[in-house]
């Protein structure tokens, strides 16, 4: 029919498009047809994005026949066919490349047929750090999506693409030398040797990062436990009991250890006290001591133990010491917690890391100075420094201290939280616990919203009347309130006195803590009482039962996303808490840590190893997801293979009955083959030299043929690195981006196909010549 009517344009258009605006040749694309592919352009069908639908299809043969096609009709400086078609109507946007699809597509297949033509990108991504790319990328992609809310399911799903990919390489490492080597690589610090101590950079950066699959893989986890279980062989195969009878132990005995690495860090027990859990141990149990002295400081131990022992004369000293308590000395166990609050600090100072107990410790140290400084001006005064606590001022120093101790005290001690990350069953209980303190804080600014604004209105309604009530019960001689004839009145005016008094009081009432009777007060007027608790009912419902349900759903929600996730979370925890104690610094505990002590190859070459490592793991990737994309359940080969048996069985029936006289038509033998898809792939890729190439078993065969095994990575990277040798350090990027720009060409051309193919060796044919 296309014979036919092609000379007649009038009654048959060979480029007219279906009602989904589809041509005849993308239609065979889609058929995989490709006689009538052939035919068509041969006929002179407009081709348009012809080459990017079949690409798109990932029909691999069309689209060799249309790169064939674009190279024979394209004419320099023209566009390409893909880029005539009109914008309004194109499937594709304008920056889309076959090299670019073929690459959102990952069919690597077609990315090296595009690469060995010499296809090219506008910009260059020559990538020798996957992993660091990746970080960063998924890092980049985490800050969009925060910022173009718009499009944040997009990029959370292009992130967890980015994600599984660096995770991915992890399951092709086959050795925990090429796992070392990855995961201690650092391009600007001091290299890293085999049998050293491990520094993890890539791990502390993907921690950066909050790679958290990354993190949670097993190889790394495997890795992690066993440095941070290192120097106590047998402790995991322990029971319970006996785990918790040999840390007891440890922590008993960390003053010892301390002394003891304090005076000989390099003695077997001072080496002892640097490996990672001993380490974690020592500082618990110091931090420990610290919270029992502030327990002890909070009680006023000293005065306890003085009255249940001491004699009258003792009871008679307690007593003047707490008349006297308002610049009083410190005693035993607050001098303690100074000691250990100024080793904290001198810690936090070093490690430039403000966020564990620097909160408390600058609080309590500016106020006990305030007071220090308040007692002596009184002193130089000649003032009369203590007097009873009730005739304190409301901003008496020792009062704010006080108040700053008792919130210390409470941070120190649900400081604890944050070691519960190394316990299987509690870890998973505390990443769930601040999930929810995010859920009550984004709470909380609505609540706030909703409690200042009825603040406003009842204090507008109620403040004059709150007045009145004051007044009432402050009438005694020198303004004395009068409890014993005005109870309620001294006790109802401060509910609605001033803004923040009411905002109080409303806090309150969401507990059930406020009673319909403060609204009684001294001369309101029936309006004004019933408006005022309609007020207060409207409140009442919509923080109960709005706001208040809306914090549990949210909270509940929380959860369940933290339950389904919960193991990936925790081991995120738990090796961020594992990695803090890793380094040789800071392995004395507080107060220790204040006191002296006595203890006050070549990045090429670790670069060439890092890369070569990672050009095997990713090259171990893609052949795992190209066999990955071969695998699948019933196939057209099945179907084929069917198809060949019938026809086989057909030719049998032919040649019975040729051998019986009968009149058969003429067959042959090769007419039944029929080739199925995967083989016709299987075929197409021999032939045109398409492999990855998996690197097996070569290492192995060159450490047994070579005396000294660190050549080996020399000889694997001339094969699977660098195409030329680094000349420099550094890359000049903005001449590679200039070079790449000018000379751009989406789709090369088939004669550097060609030399592409005859350069191409094989792996271990290279290394062994």
């Amino acid at each position: 029919i296309i014979d036919q009517y092609t000379s007649v344009p009038d009654e048959f258009d060979i480029n007219c498009v279906d009602p989904l605006n589809r041509s005849a040749l993308i239609a065979a694309i889609e058929n995989e047809n490709i006689e009538l592919i052939k035919l068509l352009l041969n006929q002179g069908i407009a081709v348009k994005d012809g080459l990017l639908h079949a690409i798109k299809e990932e029909y691999v043969e069309a689209v060799e026949i249309l790169l064939n096609w674009e190279e024979e009709h394209h004419q320099d400086n023209d566009p390409y066919s893909w880029e005539q078609v009109d914008r309004s109507g194109a499937s594709f946007t304008s920056d889309i490349t076959p090299l670019v699809l073929a690459a959102h597509k990952n069919n690597y297949e077609i990315i090296k047929l595009l690469l060995d033509r010499g296809a090219t990108l506008p910009m260059p991504h020559d990538v020798s750090d996957p992993l660091l790319t990746a970080f960063e990328l998924s890092w980049d992609l985490k800050r969009l999506s925060r910022m173009e809310t718009e499009f944040r399911a997009e990029y959370n799903e292009m992130r967890d693409q980015v994600q599984n990919f660096a995770t991915s390489l992890l399951d092709h490492a086959r050795t925990s030398y090429e796992l070392e080597i990855m995961l201690n690589y650092d391009p600007k610090g001091e290299v890293w040797v085999t049998g050293e101590r491990q520094t993890l950079e890539r791990l502390k950066l993907a921690i950066k990062y909050k790679q958290k699959k990354f993190i949670a893989h097993p190889n790394v986890q495997q890795l992690l436990a066993a440095i941070w279980y290192e120097g106590l062989p047998g402790f995991r195969r322990k029971n319970m009991i006996g785990q918790g009878i040999q840390v007891a132990q440890l922590a008993m005995m960390f003053p010892i250890y301390c002394t003891i690495y304090m005076i000989a860090p390099n003695s077997n027990m001072g080496l002892f006290m640097k490996k990672p859990f001993v380490k974690f141990i020592v500082h618990s149990a110091s931090y420990g001591l610290f919270l029992m002295l502030l327990g002890a400081a909070s009680q006023r131990v000293e005065i306890l133990v003085l009255e249940l022992l001491g004699t009258d004369w003792v009871q008679d000293m307690v007593k003047e010491w707490k008349r006297k308590e308002r610049g009083a000395l410190f005693g035993l166990a607050e001098y303690g917690v100074i000691i250990y609050v100024i080793s904290l600090i001198w810690a936090e100072v070093r490690s430039l890391f403000m966020e564990h107990s620097g909160f408390y410790n600058e609080h309590i140290l500016r106020y006990v100075a305030l007071s220090s400084d308040h007692f002596l001006r009184d002193e130089e005064m000649g003032k009369q420094t203590w007097y009873p606590r009730e005739e304190w001022d409301s901003f008496e120093p020792m009062l704010l201290s006080e108040g700053a101790f008792a919130a210390g005290m409470i941070f120190s001690f649900l400081k604890l939280v944050h070691i519960f990350s190394v316990n299987p069953h509690l870890g998973p209980l505390q990443i769930s616990l601040g999930r929810m303190i995010i859920d009550i804080v984004k709470f909380f600014f609505i609540y706030t919203l909703v409690l200042f604004a009825f603040g406003c209105g009842l204090n507008q309604l109620l403040w004059y009347y709150a007045e009145l009530e004051k007044n009432k019960c402050y009438h005694l001689p020198n303004g004395l309130p009068d409890f014993d004839n005005n109870d309620k009145a001294c006790t109802i005016w401060r509910r609605y006195a001033n803004l923040f008094e009411t905002s109080q009081s409303l806090f309150w009432a969401s507990f059930g803590l406020v009673d319909l009777m403060t609204f009684e007060l001294s001369g309101i007027k029936g309006f004004t009482r019933f408006w005022a608790l309609l007020m207060f009912g409207s409140y009442s419902v919509i923080n109960v039962i709005v706001l208040l349900n809306m914090l549990i759903a949210m909270m509940s929600n929380s959860y369940q996303i933290i339950s389904e996730r919960s193991d990936t979370e925790w081991k995120f925890a738990r090796s961020r808490l594992w990695v803090s104690y890793f380094d040789d610094g800071d392995s004395l505990p507080a107060p220790f840590n204040i006191m002296p002590t006595p203890k006050n190859k070549s990045r090429e070459l670790a670069r060439k190893k890092h890369e070569t490592i990672m050009k095997l793991l990713v090259r171990r990737y893609v052949t795992a997801e190209q066999r990955k994309r071969d695998d699948f359940g019933i196939t057209e080969d099945d179907v084929m293979e069917i198809r060949q048996d019938i026809s086989t069985l057909r030719y049998e029936l032919i040649d019975i009955l040729r051998n019986n006289g009968m009149k058969t038509p003429t067959i042959s033998i090769e007419d039944t083959q029929v080739s199925g898809k995967k083989g016709k792939t299987m075929e197409r890729r021999l032939l045109k030299d398409f492999h990855i190439g998996i690197v097996d078993n070569i290492v192995n065969e060159i450490q047994q043929n070579l005396e000294e095994p660190k050549n080996v990575f020399g000889q694997i990277a001339k094969v699977i690195g660098r195409r030329t040798t680094f000349k420099s350090k550094k890359k000049d990027w903005n001449a590679l981006v200039r070079r790449n720009t000018t000379a751009s060409n989406p789709i090369g051309s088939a004669q550097e196909a060609e030399e592409s193919i005859k350069k191409r060796q094989s792996l271990r044919k290279h290394i062994i010549s």
